[in-house]
């Protein structure tokens, strides 16, 4: 696991010397490796997705403005993310009258770091678990849904659904099984 860090640490490292030489190509690499990831940062805190995309795509603009200035060795995926939570804040504080809770909270949990990045690789897994259950045959994805919903008991689910109470254990017990096997594919993918 060490290894494939290394390799994307590595290959962004390459990226970001392309880009300091104007490498439009290198730039729309990274964009796309990382805009996901930047928006779900921003939009987490911003809670708008209008502001979410401005945040990214000054930071972007920002990235490739400022790059051929920085003349030391940087972590790319820290440094977009640097930038990003720079920008949240500065947003905050711009806008303190609109926002002024949401600014006291915003800079107790980017303060720590470890509780945002924590917070941020929950939400890259919440989507993936989306992702997964909306692959899924109709009737588990359905009962799936429900089951996120919340308080919902599997008498509920079979009263709803007009099946048996066994049909939906079993529903989702497969289903279960079948975003296991989602989620082993895509940490293979990942790392």
């Amino acid at each position: 696991m060490k290894d494939n860090f290394s390799i994307i640490e590595n290959e962004d490292h390459a990226l970001f010397l392309l880009i300091k030489k104007g490498d439009k190509d290198a730039f729309v690499v990274v964009y796309h490796k990382y805009h996901s990831y930047l928006y779900s940062l921003a939009l987490r805190y911003l809670k708008n997705v209008e502001a979410a995309e401005e945040a990214v795509q000054h930071v972007f603009v920002k990235l490739w403005e400022s790059t051929r200035h920085i003349e030391i060795e940087i972590n790319l995926k820290n440094y977009l993310y640097t930038m990003t939570k720079n920008y949240i804040l500065n947003y905050f504080r711009d806008n303190k009258k609109m926002v002024s809770i949401n600014y006291v909270n915003a800079q107790e949990e980017i303060s720590d770091g470890n509780d945002f990045s924590t917070l941020l690789e929950e939400m890259q897994l919440s989507e993936i678990l989306e992702q997964g259950i909306e692959k899924l045959p109709a009737r588990k994805k359905e009962i799936c849904k429900m089951k996120m919903e919340g308080s919902i008991s599997n008498q509920e689910i079979a009263d709803r659904m007009g099946i048996s109470i066994h049909t939906v254990k079993s529903h989702y017990q497969e289903a279960i099984k079948m975003l296991r096997k989602y989620f082993r594919k895509m940490k293979l993918m990942l790392f």
